[in-house]
């Protein structure tokens, strides 16, 4: 019986058993990019102004610009629940930020990119915490609440008017 040789690996081919080094968040230009732009929109005011220049086209406008941060964390390799957490924060801040005269005061106080960026810089790839799963789990239950209420009031309502 004969063996196949299996060719030695050259300079230029990666070894597969080698670990890189990720760059640091702070390393990262992606995450230089991000922090950035999360500036621009929160502390210099872009999100609310735009909010009041354009209402509720203003909002999405923004919380698309703000997904670029959640896909910085992607391509780093944060937790499921950060990412979660991170697209929380733009859902609220569109939400809220998309009603009438309330909606730009809230997005002058209500930093959601701010909030993303603070997370892409403190949070590892793979590695979650406790605090990340409680926010996320509370929110998952405060989204069947708001859903599930107004049904089992109309349920109610409609049982005493034709029941």
């Amino acid at each position: 019986m004969s063996m196949s040789r299996v060719p030695a690996a050259s300079p230029s081919t990666p070894d597969v058993g080698a670990r890189t080094r990720v760059p640091t968040a702070r390393e990262d230009p992606g995450v230089a990019r991000a922090v950035a732009l999360a500036r621009t929109l929160d502390d210099r005011w872009v999100d609310p102004l735009v909010g009041m220049s354009l209402p509720a086209a203003g909002a999405l406008i923004t919380a698309a610009a703000g997904v670029y941060l959640v896909a910085v964390a992607i391509r780093r390799g944060l937790p499921a629940v950060v990412v979660a957490r991170m697209l929380l924060h733009l859902a609220i801040d569109m939400l809220l930020g998309a009603v009438p005269v309330l909606g730009d005061i809230f997005d002058f106080v209500y930093k959601a990119n701010a909030k993303n960026a603070r997370l892409l810089l403190e949070r590892e790839p793979g590695k979650s915490t406790t605090r990340d799963w409680v926010i996320v789990i509370g929110a998952a239950l405060l989204f069947v609440a708001t859903i599930t209420i107004p049904i089992a009031t109309l349920a109610w309502a409609l049982g005493k008017v034709f029941g």
